[in-house]
């Protein structure tokens, strides 16, 4: 049982006030917010061991190494990872897939085909449409019902020997879906596709197991799991990271230079190259311990909670209408009041505190399908209560009647 108002006397920001109100924070899908610890580690950091890292012999270099390294192989047992070296730091999920797609560029050929789902971000689109272009293989979508999920049929059907690389998120970031990715990673392998995991909306709630799952690479961010900006995990098998090439060229990513010939490092180090956020990737440790500490599975069943009396209470209001009515969800929201643009509901409940996401999501496919322009989403974290979705419906309620 978590005790959510001790949790939530650990986030400054959320005694805070909007407009004059208590801030109802519910845009959890686009970044997490931060507990004190992590906070104070970031800022600890900078005071005490500030330094590069890998390069020098110095202490303080060899601190900040030590710590970035610790905090490596705590992702590294987070998501059960094999190997510490399997274990990418990035900028952000959007880095993570551009780093596999630039590695498949000198794999993929023209009749080749890549798989992905209509219930994709933009930024686990549009690096696969450019690689696409550029090597001549031809992009294949999953279709989606109108409880958004992902027609599994269909997906199966698209699956032959020309498949070469399928990518899916876990959950969806417009609709909380979660997807059957154990399924479909199956399959893929099955002819031989390679499999990415777009995590971004799963680790908050979650913990991906990729040995269980056995995906070939999951990518994730950091600050949508109470971890910086600027921050994220690609996690990638090793037989196939030592098949890609590098994604950039520059420092800590070599063996040795010379202006004849250069030779690249051992993984991790051949995907990292320049100086990294390293405050950033040992904070990144400590929001993970953090999340942890408070244990998944009460986060997990807390939050079912919270979208059951959410999805409850929002359904009171007539001509209320939610998008991603599947049975396997996370906690988010999307809905829309008939006749209503979400932006001006959106625009009027900040008005009274409250942070929710109005607009595409980054995922127009989804929008196109329901015939829309948008959604207003509101989406959950352990640190959010009942009490907050209760004023939260009353303020769209007087929305509502507002622009009625």
């Amino acid at each position: 049982m978590l005790d959510i108002q001790k949790i939530r006397a650990e986030f400054p920001i959320l005694s805070q006030k909007v407009n004059g109100k208590p801030l109802v924070y519910f845009d959890n899908g686009a970044t997490s917010q931060k507990p004190q610890i992590v906070i104070d580690a970031e800022v600890k950091y900078y005071q005490e061991i500030n330094a590069n890292i890998h390069r020098g012999v110095h202490t303080l270099s060899q601190l900040a190494t030590d710590a970035y390294e610790i905090s490596r192989g705590k992702v590294q047992q987070h998501i059960n990872a094999k190997f510490a070296h399997e274990v990418l730091f990035t900028s952000g999920t959007t880095h993570g897939i551009n780093l596999v797609t630039n590695g498949f560029a000198s794999i993929l050929k023209p009749g080749d085909e890549v798989i992905v789902s209509s219930l994709e971000h933009h930024s686990n689109i549009v690096p696969w449409q450019m690689l696409c272009e550029k090597t001549g293989a031809t992009l294949k979508v999953i279709p989606m019902n109108e409880d958004g999920e992902l027609i599994m049929e269909a997906f199966d059907a698209l699956l032959s020997e020309k498949t070469k690389v399928v990518t899916v998120n876990h959950i969806s970031n417009a609709l909380g879906i979660i997807n059957p990715i154990k399924y479909i990673i199956d399959k893929a392998h099955a002819v031989g596709a390679a499999v990415l995991i777009d995590g971004a909306q799963a680790v908050p709630h979650l913990k991906p197991n990729v040995q269980e799952l056995d995906c070939d690479f999951y990518a994730f961010s950091g600050h949508k799991m109470c971890g910086p900006t600027g921050t994220g995990i690609l996690y990638g098998k090793e037989e196939w990271l030592n098949k890609l090439p590098p994604y950039q060229g520059g420092g800590e990513m070599i063996k040795e230079v010379t202006f004849e010939k250069t030779t690249y490092a051992d993984l991790p180090h051949k995907f990292e190259a320049g100086t990294p956020n390293i405050a950033g990737g040992i904070v990144l440790g400590t929001a993970i311990d953090y999340l942890n500490n408070i244990g998944f599975e009460n986060i997990q069943q807390y939050e079912n909670e919270l979208l059951e009396h959410a999805t409850k209470r929002l359904l009171e209001i007539e001509g209320l209408r939610i998008y991603g009515t599947g049975k396997n969800k996370a906690s988010v929201v999307s809905f829309n009041i008939d006749g209503i643009h979400p932006y001006d509901v959106g625009s009027i409940i900040d008005k009274l505190g409250i942070a929710v996401r109005t607009g595409h999501h980054c995922a127009q496919p989804i929008m196109n399908f329901f015939c829309i322009p948008g959604t207003i989403r509101a989406s959950f974290s352990f640190y959010n209560t009942k009490e907050e979705i209760d004023t939260m419906v009353e303020a769209v309620k007087k929305a509502k009647t507002m622009l009625s």
